[in-house]
């Protein structure tokens, strides 16, 4: 599935993100800036959240609450190596039953169930995005 969106249709987005998950686990692919964060800002509150979100480029991982489940959103952008997600217990966090949004996911291929929905981010010339989720 394709879409062109701006930030105004960012609530619409992530509703449709969410209908169209193959599972919990969501994979972010993008370059700097794109709108990965964004999104992610959209979808947790859509699922439920009232918390803040922002991004966890340097504590990797933050916890998102809502009534019935939590959100776990990794940054690995700094992550120099797959033994540093095992130090963090990052295969803990793909078994339980809750939402996981992950930033950068490259290094933790070897982690990713296959079924993961992966969304692909572009920059239009306009400024709006493109995103591709499959």
């Amino acid at each position: 599935m394709e879409l062109n969106y701006t930030i105004n249709d960012l609530d619409k987005v992530a509703k449709t993100v969410l209908d169209n998950s193959t599972n919990k686990i969501i994979l972010f692919h993008g370059t700097m800036g794109v709108g990965k964060t964004t999104l992610i800002k959209s979808l947790v509150k859509t699922i439920g959240s009232t918390d803040e979100v922002q991004s966890p480029t340097y504590s990797l991982v933050n916890e998102y609450t809502t009534s019935n489940t939590k959100i776990y959103h990794f940054d690995l952008y700094r992550v120099e190596s797959v033994d540093e997600l095992y130090n963090l217990g990052f295969e803990e966090y793909l078994q339980e039953n809750h939402w996981v949004f992950i930033e950068w996911p490259e290094l933790a291929l070897e982690f990713l169930p296959e079924n993961a929905t992966n969304i692909f981010f572009e920059l239009n010339e306009d400024n709006s995005r493109k995103i591709i989720i499959n």
